[in-house]
């Protein structure tokens, strides 16, 4: 393919342009045109420790045009440490055309921290040492260190991308990722007059403190794992009516821009970390609902959707409504609800006078009634309650998803009560030895922990002892001790794969999304059964043909949410080499080791590893 080169500097910028024509500062941003060729778009990411309501805000809120200073982060008016890309949060907004060449060069200006970029819904088909997993694809990013990622951007839709090292994606180091197609390319193009780079969402729990400090009191004294706030494009409040607010709490809220009679794409994404899904609607308007994690979907046409940690929405709003502006209402769910989490964005009609709604919202009217998409651990749905296993996909498939899968894993998980030598000590302090307060319960899938390896697999597997690796085969008695290793499945490539990932609902009543790197999937099946299950329960329905499997039209995601005391299954057909993580997206889970690896093809089928690739492991000499 020809590439013409583009060189756009993001570095120290503010995105600023629609698709109607390209944006001098970052012509990679453009309308998508069927047969123009490709660009090459050019990034720089410094990381560095920053912090929100700096001198750089001068005097926002107080007045409200500082909160809008160049790299002022305003987040939701509490000053604190953050840990975020070009002093800016969300980073810059990567939005390109399908086909184009991306490349950004990660600048790691942190004093003691690695780093890595995770290109969230980018399936690095050829390019699997992209992938931004520190120790599976690549060696994490040291201090005064620089990486260059280099991928193509093959899949259309609404990604992002965050930081997979520690608890950055938690403190700021995440932006959006949009591929566009041309109109002609996309399906629905008819049901929308504009698609454009403002009208993105990106929505995420929020500390009023760095993640670290939260998880260690957490995970090693009483302190709680409740968001304290949540923030739309970087912009918050503390969780409090508007007439409850001090001046100094009034930070501007964020605002989207319509012209009456005009039909708009929005594209919403979580970046959320903890168990936090949260629900949006928007007053006097419905949500026609388009696609989600890049993949279209039949067109549905609900009044809120509710989105978990690592999802994608895409939705068009009908400007339809007489001229003035209206509330965006963001409602907290699951963990959200201890501390009444709740937020509004601002739809804005041209001509309307640049104030906020009058009624004032509260954590119980910001929650949302009639039809819903995606509620929490209620499947199947009904006709207020749309599950994501009810959506319909569009695409056809040239691969035969829908025949008896080669390869079938059952994959159950709970909290388990072992004494994890990270925050019990099995003689001074073990587990059942302290306080229901102090005690940690351990999530697992299958009750097998997964610890990285000390180098990664995918660029240097003979660095490697040969038997690093587990699974349930190679592990003994990990009911009642615990079990931590680098947990991996083998899939010989071509395979069509089938996981039924089951949520055993004993400990808590919680709702996990995972996130398969490396491909989509199909969700054909989702049930919560009741309270709590087990495995064994799960395959005895199977075998008695009592689970209904979607093999016409289920729809494709890379991230899903299983219910509690229930179970989601899905399909992926493993067409593409390499290591791929397979993981829960709350960040106080996988950072604990909830997830694993699959090994799709042999390492004589990988791409080869890029010249001069980093190394890294162990020195015992």
């Amino acid at each position: 393919m020809d590439y013409f080169r583009c060189i756009v500097s993001i570095l120290f910028a503010v995105l600023l342009g629609s698709t109607s024509g390209a944006d001098p500062a970052n012509p990679c941003q453009r309308e998508c045109v069927e047969g123009d060729p490709a660009m090459r778009c050019s990034y720089t990411f410094h990381i560095e420790y920053y912090s929100t309501m700096s001198k750089a805000c001068y005097d926002c809120p107080n007045n409200p045009a500082d909160c809008d200073r160049t790299y002022c982060i305003a987040a939701d008016g509490v000053q604190r440490s953050v840990v975020v890309i070009n002093r800016q949060m969300p980073g810059p907004s990567i939005q390109v055309c399908q086909g184009d060449t991306v490349i950004v060069d990660v600048k790691n200006h942190l004093m003691s921290e690695t780093c890595s970029i995770h290109w969230h819904g980018m399936h690095q088909i050829g390019t699997p040492y992209m992938d931004g997993v520190p120790l599976i694809t690549q060696c994490p990013i040291s201090p005064a260190s620089s990486f260059r990622y280099n991928f193509i951007a093959q899949n259309s839709g609404t990604h992002f991308y965050h930081s997979h090292s520690g608890f950055q994606r938690v403190d700021g180091v995440f932006g959006s990722l949009i591929v566009r197609q041309s109109r002609q390319s996309d399906p629905h193009s008819s049901l929308y007059d504009y698609d454009l780079p403002e009208h993105v969402l990106l929505v995420s729990d929020w500390l009023g403190k760095l993640g670290v400090a939260k998880f260690l009191a957490h995970h090693h004294d009483d302190g709680d794992n409740k968001p304290t706030s949540m923030i739309i494009n970087g912009r918050g409040r503390v969780p409090k009516p508007r007439s409850e607010l001090t001046t100094n709490e009034t930070i501007p809220l964020s605002v989207f821009n319509v012209q009456q009679g005009r039909r708009y794409r929005f594209r919403l994404i979580s970046n959320g970390f903890l168990n936090c899904p949260i629900q949006l609607s928007v007053d006097n308007h419905t949500l026609l609902v388009i696609a989600s994690d890049g993949n279209d979907i039949q067109p549905i046409e609900v009044d809120s959707v509710v989105i978990d940690a690592g999802e994608r929405y895409d939705f068009v709003v009908n400007a339809d409504q007489e001229i003035s502006s209206y509330w965006i209402r963001l409602h907290g769910l699951m963990d959200c609800r201890v501390k009444e989490v709740f937020l509004g964005a601002i739809l804005r009609y041209s001509g309307a006078p640049e104030i906020e709604p009058v009624k004032d919202l509260t954590f119980q009217n910001t929650e949302h009634s009639g039809k819903v998409l995606n509620p929490v651990n209620l499947a199947p749905g009904d006709d207020q309650h749309i599950t994501v296993a009810e959506l319909k996909a569009l695409a056809n498939e040239l691969t035969d998803w829908t025949r008896e899968p080669d390869k079938k894993f059952f994959l159950a998980y709970d909290f388990y009560a072992v004494n994890n030598w990270h925050f019990h000590d099995s003689q001074y302090y073990p587990i059942l030895g302290v306080g229901n307060n102090f005690r940690l319960y351990t999530p697992q899938i299958n009750h097998i922990s997964l610890r990285m390896p000390s180098s990664p697999p995918l660029s240097q597997f003979n660095s490697l002892a040969s038997d690093v690796f587990c699974n349930e085969s190679t592990v003994s008695n990990c009911v009642n001790e615990f079990c931590e290793c680098p947990y991996t499945l083998e899939i010989p490539l071509g395979s069509l794969v089938e996981l039924i990932v089951i949520d055993e609902g004993v400990k808590f009543d919680a709702t996990h999304p995972f996130h398969l790197h490396g491909s989509s999937f199909r969700v054909v099946a989702m049930e919560r059964v009741t309270s709590s299950v087990t495995v064994d329960q799960i395959r005895a329905m199977d075998d008695n043909g009592l689970i209904r499997r979607n093999l016409v039209d289920a729809p494709i995601k890379d991230t899903v949410a299983i219910p509690d005391g229930g179970y989601t299954i899905i399909r992926f057909t493993a067409t593409n080499p390499g290591y791929w993580l397979f993981h829960c997206h709350l960040e106080f889970h996988i950072d604990i080791g909830m997830g694993l690896i699959f090994k799709v093809g042999g390492h004589e089928e990988f791409p080869p590893v890029p010249e001069s690739f980093p190394t890294c492991g162990d020195w015992l000499f």
